[in-house]
């Protein structure tokens, strides 16, 4: 599939003059990075961190072990902030000694931990009230595991089936409890843009309001607005992103720049970052924007891609 690709970027005039659909020269071998890095500038008015699941693939194949994902985020593209993803060492949650090692390896390369993305610990936003208890209880030990690590935060999913006004009252009494326990650790609490009514910029910003809950907030995705799937997959129906963005970062600790894929100027072909950083800059965060590089082909150069649009785009707003 990734030489297919290539010879069609190739055939197509994508890949012109040296440079890669990225927009960065490639001089790297198979299985390392094949784009040129680029230094983050102090200047810059937000903080890059690497989201874990921009190298899924890797992980999923077993090609990279969960405990090398702080030193790869540092030694190979420059970023010292990273956010981690539960299912990647699900069953280590209560593992003292895996955290330990895992914390030990982040400060041994000058790497922050900034929060855990937990999925799959049942849904918060259940109208189904002891599915609902058992989601919160899932999430406690969570908490306990981004503490050890040193997170600031975990983010959750307001996930649930029923009437919008019904998952809405059940997510907000899940997350008043998260937030309850997780004040005791002087945690945060994050709820993402992730599907469902959760992408719903309007829905989850009502939820912020109404729970009024200083440590509890958004972790706003650029990409994450698809409501509700048809057939295949496809998007049925869809919130528009910069609305949602605009929706959801005065609830904001921490932002996600999902990407797909780039065009020979090096753009991302469905998101408007300039548009994307505007808004983030408005609305006054200065916090890690995490890179989430979602497309297919080479995950390193999509990552480094990534962080060179921010940089580039960032700039112009710094």
């Amino acid at each position: 599939m990734h030489r297919t690709r290539r010879t069609f970027l190739r055939d197509s005039g994508l890949i012109v003059a040296g440079f890669s659909l990225y927009g960065l020269s490639a001089c790297g071998s198979e299985g390392q990075s094949k784009t040129a890095d680029v230094e983050i500038p102090e200047g810059l008015f937000f903080k890059i961190s690497l989201a874990q699941w921009s190298l899924h693939n890797a992980l999923q194949k077993g090609k990279m072990d969960n405990l090398d994902f702080a030193a790869k985020a540092k030694n190979d593209f420059g970023i010292d902030a990273v956010e981690y993803v539960s299912q990647f060492f699900q069953d280590k949650a209560k593992d003292k000694a895996y955290l330990d090692e895992m914390k030990k390896r982040a400060d041994d390369n000058g790497v922050r931990s900034l929060l855990i993305m937990i999925d799959g610990e049942g849904s918060l936003g259940s109208t189904e009230e002891e599915a609902r208890k058992q989601a919160v209880e899932n999430h406690f030990k969570w908490l306990d595991a981004a503490k050890t690590l040193g997170c600031h935060s975990i983010r959750v999913n307001a996930a649930g089936e029923g009437q919008a006004s019904d998952v809405a009252q059940s997510a907000l009494r899940s997350l008043q409890q998260l937030g309850d326990y997780a004040a005791q650790l002087e945690l945060n609490v994050l709820v993402e843009n992730h599907g469902g009514y959760s992408s719903d910029g309007q829905w989850l910003s009502f939820i912020m309001e109404a729970l009024n809950k200083p440590n509890v907030g958004t972790l706003p995705d650029f990409g994450n607005f698809c409501i509700e799937r048809g057939e295949g997959g496809k998007c049925a129906k869809e919130y528009n992103r910069y609305d949602g963005m605009h929706d959801l970062l005065p609830f904001a600790k921490g932002v996600s720049a999902k990407s797909y894929a780039f065009d020979e100027q090096g753009k991302e072909t469905t998101i408007d970052y300039a548009h994307m950083l505007k808004l983030v800059k408005d609305a006054g965060y200065t916090g890690h924007i995490g890179i989430e590089f979602e497309g297919e082909g080479s995950e390193a150069e999509g990552i480094l891609a990534t962080k060179k649009l921010l940089v580039e785009e960032g700039m112009k707003l710094s």
